[in-house]
């Protein structure tokens, strides 16, 4: 066996005892991680000193929208190469799994893209992310919050919408996002939960109330929070401030410091730090250089990682998962809460609920992620064999 010491592990949850807990990592001979045990307080455990690295699974993205010139809702067949390559990219940047979402679009636009990614997903092999269930994010959206999401495509919630969309594909999808204000939508949050598919809140003109409603409802998640939705006001208190007040609901956050400004972030994750999950929102130009791309039939212009339509309607980005890790940690101070939003976090909103050290145990070390946060802030690398920094 041998050990890495003094490794810190993320947590949401601040320590009840004010000092982060040290842990020390066994490693098997073929590398696996076989034993994960805390470190009792001043303890010189023997074994490579991480100094207080954290150690953490690699990414998991619940809303990304494409890349490298590829937009999910508009595959096909002969995308397969490219889409095999966006796959190989986000392993490079740190992401293990995606939910491959797809905005609002024709109900044949959607089906083809979901027999592609199911294609795509059986040709999986180990240097790849992997695929998910899809993130369907509408059509059953509010109008007036509908943002970037075309129009003429968007549907009144019903059963019948719902399975003309998804019949046979029930399987791959993981995760729905849709406003459950409006008339039908209720039947078709039971129906999806009946199927074990996520409900997200999201481009939404819900209520408090009508958020509230919606959570007992079976709705678990906050698609990108304060965008597309009313926010936090002191008269008004919106869905974001009924999710942070009921607990147990995922709060979805861009932290690219333009769809939410720094400030909110911050409030946000104090506000409920077992509760915010990253997610990128990165669009077909992730991957690609800045300047001007197409989407669908309209143009989308990227500037310092942030994409608009030629209105000037924010429609995504192009920052990996992983950069919003680093810059939320650096608003927050808080290293270890903010690897666990994009990491930990939102494995449980798929319902993986086992804590940290049992989803590490046999992970490949060089397949998790070591971070250090210094100088230039918090960096993240992929652990060699030997565990070296």
């Amino acid at each position: 066996m041998h050990w890495l010491s003094n490794v810190r592990l993320p947590q949401a949850r601040r320590c009840s005892h004010g000092a982060e807990q040290r842990w020390r990592i066994g490693l098997d001979d073929d590398n696996l991680i076989a034993l994960v045990e805390p470190l009792p307080d001043g303890s010189r455990a023997t074994g490579d000193d991480w100094g207080g690295d954290w150690l953490s699974p690699a990414g998991v993205d619940l809303q990304i929208n494409g890349g490298l010139g590829l937009a999910f809702p508009e595959l096909t067949t002969a995308d397969l190469p490219q889409l095999e390559r966006l796959l190989e990219l986000l392993w490079r940047d740190g992401v293990e799994a995606i939910c491959p979402t797809l905005v609002t679009c024709g109900v044949a636009p959607l089906r083809q893209a979901l027999t592609v990614l199911a294609e795509a997903r059986a040709r999986h092999r180990p240097g790849r992310c992997q695929l998910l269930g899809a993130h369907l994010e509408g059509p059953f959206l509010e109008p007036t919050r509908r943002g970037a999401h075309p129009a003429q495509h968007l549907a009144a919630p019903s059963l019948a919408a719902l399975l003309e969309r998804i019949d046979g594909f029930e399987d791959d999808i993981d995760l729905v996002t849709l406003a459950p204000e409006l008339d039908g939508a209720e039947e078709v949050i039971a129906a999806l939960a009946e199927r074990g598919i996520v409900v997200s809140l999201g481009h939404s003109a819900a209520s408090e109330t009508q958020a509230e409603d919606a959570f007992a409802r079976g709705v678990t998640m906050l698609t990108h929070a304060f965008n597309a939705m009313a926010g936090l006001h002191h008269r008004a208190p919106g869905p974001v401030a009924a999710a942070a007040l009921r607990g147990g609901v995922a709060i979805g956050l861009i932290a690219d410091g333009v769809h939410v400004a720094p400030t909110m972030a911050v409030l946000l994750q104090r506000l409920a730090p077992e509760q915010v999950v990253l997610v990128s929102d990165a669009l077909a130009p992730y991957g690609l250089g800045e300047g001007q791309h197409r989407w669908d039939e309209r143009l989308l212009i990227v500037q310092d990682g942030s994409c608009r339509l030629q209105d000037g309607t924010l429609a995504g980005v192009t920052l990996p998962l992983l950069e919003g890790v680093r810059r939320l940690a650096q608003w927050t101070g808080e290293p270890g809460r903010a690897i666990a939003a994009a990491t930990v976090l939102p494995r449980r909103v798929l319902g993986d609920d086992r804590s940290l050290p049992e989803l590490l145990l046999g992970t490949p070390l060089v397949e998790a992620l070591r971070w250090h946060a210094g100088g230039e802030g918090l960096v993240w690398q992929r652990p060699g064999a030997d565990a070296s920094p």
